[in-house]
């Protein structure tokens, strides 16, 4: 289960969305997670679903391997889904013993559904075609402006970067702490509320020693190669814009542009 958990990792192509300035793809994340909550109608899903499967393919990254984050996050979808269609107020269409389902509930429903699979299959795209390095320079070249209203850029963006570089590590280490749990006799398919919480306490204790482990031992290393922020720092590969940036910019514009109009239109 945790291994099928995508966000965060980095996959390896020679692709055009590799090669693209990652101050394009942090652009075009932000634009296309506020087009998503634009879009309410089919004819802006329509165009969301043709620009991210045009991403998809042009990333070489396999479909299948980045359906597979989605795995870890069904039983959210499952009752964020519910609450929408039998909380939501409007034309009664059917009944289920005391739970009613309405015309407005069940369009809700679809539209979280819809809009929460689309934001992490986006938001994967992002880090599966960008590597934590270049992230964080992407990042922190972006929000430069901020540094003048004494915003600590640099940190924020280191901050980001760990966090990320640590999702597959913890994945990694959670897969370890639960085999070898399972080897000590600890049950992990128990049903019941109750006992699934119970059953992960053997699991959560060791993950969370280890986590604060890995951090204490970060920030040892840093401190022992002076690091004290970004002051006075340069960049090994500074990052400068190409044609296909500037023509990707464009493109974003263009498309989330198209998002609106849809809304407005339909």
């Amino acid at each position: 289960m945790f291994r099928e958990i995508t966000i965060g990792q980095y996959y390896p192509a020679d692709s055009l969305l590799h090669r693209l300035d990652p101050r394009v793809k942090l652009f075009f994340t932000l634009f296309y997670m506020i087009g998503i909550f634009v879009a309410d109608n089919i004819f802006a899903f329509s165009l969301l679903t043709v620009g991210l499967f045009s991403a998809v393919k042009l990333s070489k990254v396999p479909f299948g391997y980045m359906v597979k984050g989605l795995q870890a996050i069904i039983l959210l979808l499952i009752i964020a889904g519910a609450f929408n269609m039998f909380l939501t107020p409007g034309q009664t269409l059917a009944t289920v013993g005391p739970l009613t389902i309405t015309d407005v509930g069940l369009k809700n429903a679809g539209l979280m559904t819809a809009r929460m699979i689309y934001l992490i299959i986006g938001t994967s795209l992002m880090t599966l075609t960008t590597t934590p390095n270049r992230l964080t320079d992407g990042l922190e070249t972006s929000l430069g402006p901020l540094q003048k209203l004494n915003v600590p850029v640099h940190e924020i963006a280191l901050m980001m970067s760990i966090a990320l570089r640590f999702i597959p590590i913890l994945v990694e280490e959670t897969d370890k702490i639960m085999k070898a749990q399972m080897a000590r006799g600890a049950d992990f398919e128990t049903k019941g509320l109750v006992r699934k919480a119970k059953a992960m306490v053997p699991l959560l204790v060791p993950l969370f020693v280890s986590a604060f482990r890995r951090a204490s031992d970060l920030a040892m290393a840093m401190e022992a190669r002076c690091y004290h922020g970004g002051e006075g720092r340069t960049k090994m590969k500074p990052l400068h814009y190409s044609k296909e940036d500037r023509v990707a910019y464009l493109l974003i514009l263009l498309f989330f542009a198209g998002v609106v109009v849809l809304r407005i239109l339909f």
